[in-house]
């Protein structure tokens, strides 16, 4: 089984989804990530203001770090190789990732201007 590796940046919380002012990127990831678990993905997240040790024991993640710095997370690691750098992957990817068949929505046309569809 593939193990997605999300290296944050420093977040107020384990996913970035709490205070007064909420970034909407990590609203969504943070969904993305509980749907893929929800379909069988191994996704683990760390938080580099409450896991420190984490990315200075993963080499990968410390010689990126020390290459890019810290503004250049998130870091995103398939299998322990880096798959993305610098933005956080869309459910899409996710999916691609893990194996997931990902079923589009289909929305309805609104063009209808008034009548029922």
């Amino acid at each position: 089984m593939t193990t997605i590796q999300v290296f944050d940046p420093a977040l107020c919380c384990s996913t970035g989804v709490c205070g007064v002012e909420v970034d909407q990127q990590l609203v969504g990831f943070s969904a993305d990530v509980d749907w893929a678990k929800q379909n069988g993905a191994d996704i683990q997240r760390f938080n580099l203001a409450q896991q420190p040790l984490v990315f200075a024991e993963n080499a990968v993640v410390k010689s990126f770090l020390e290459r890019s710095g810290a503004e250049a997370l998130p870091l995103i690691l398939i299998d322990g190789e880096v798959a993305l750098a610098g933005r956080y992957p869309n459910r899409a990817e996710l999916a691609r990732w893990c194996a997931i068949t990902l079923i589009e929505d289909k929305v309805k046309s609104s063009c209808c201007s008034g009548s029922s569809c």
